[in-house]
């Protein structure tokens, strides 16, 4: 019997990104707490990123106890923003820092059971150096300290170079909601979604409703092709 050569099964498509919500800077929890858990139950928000307003430690620590047990009952992780040194003593379950110099002073008092994210990774060195040292996730796309991003077209090409090449998860930082849709397409396995979300003149929940929608259909747009025929 005549045997042919069947061709290498193509790879698996990435899944679709799911959100990381980043929070406005937080001064009093009872605003956040009105909202936040009905944006858990109704989205897939894998992890909440939480800014808080300049205030003394205990006053910190204070803001995030309360706001912990409605994220982490939904299932998702609540990171604080570069506020590292408070994580255990605030019940988060990480922190998201920024630059080599901030990973390396938070490493020893977050890992290994705690998350630590990464994200001023200005070059793919940087990139690959926060990777290597355990960083459970590297952030591109966020404003620098005078407000400065990359290009669309620059965030979305490190974000599919670092999705092909290694194992960590990316996270692209979406400033708008057509950057969501855009970054849906990169293989990147989380989209962080910020301060358009909480902009939108019909409420937080409409806005992350319509960057689920463009999220799922770039992705499928992208990724969800019919494999093509056989003869």
């Amino acid at each position: 019997m005549a045997s042919s050569k069947k061709s290498p099964k193509p790879a698996p498509p990435p899944p679709v990104p799911r959100l990381y919500l980043a929070t406005l800077p937080l001064a009093d929890p009872a605003a956040l707490l009105a909202q936040l858990p009905q944006m858990l139950g109704a989205f897939d928000i894998a992890a909440v990123l939480l800014r808080l307003a300049p205030a003394d430690e205990r006053s910190l620590i204070t803001r995030v106890k309360a706001i912990a047990p409605a994220v982490q009952k939904a299932g998702a992780a609540l990171l604080l923003d570069q506020h590292y040194g408070i994580v255990a003593r605030s019940g988060a379950d990480g922190a998201h820092v920024s630059g080599i110099e901030a990973m390396r002073e938070a490493m020893p008092s977050l890992k290994p059971e705690r998350i630590l994210g990464v994200g001023g990774l200005h070059t793919r060195h940087d990139a690959m150096v926060a990777g290597e040292a355990g960083a459970d996730y590297v952030l591109f796309g966020e404003p620098d300290t005078q407000g400065v991003r990359p290009s669309t077209d620059a965030i979305f090409e490190r974000l599919q170079w670092w999705a092909e090449l290694f194992e960590p998860p990316c996270v692209g930082y979406a400033a708008t909601l057509d950057e969501a849709r855009a970054f849906a397409a990169s293989g990147a396995e989380f989209i962080m979604a910020a301060d358009f979300i909480w902009s939108d003149v019909r409420g937080p929940a409409a806005a992350l409703a319509d960057a689920t929608s463009a999220i799922v259909q770039a992705h499928s747009d992208m990724f969800a092709k019919a494999p093509a025929g056989q003869d």
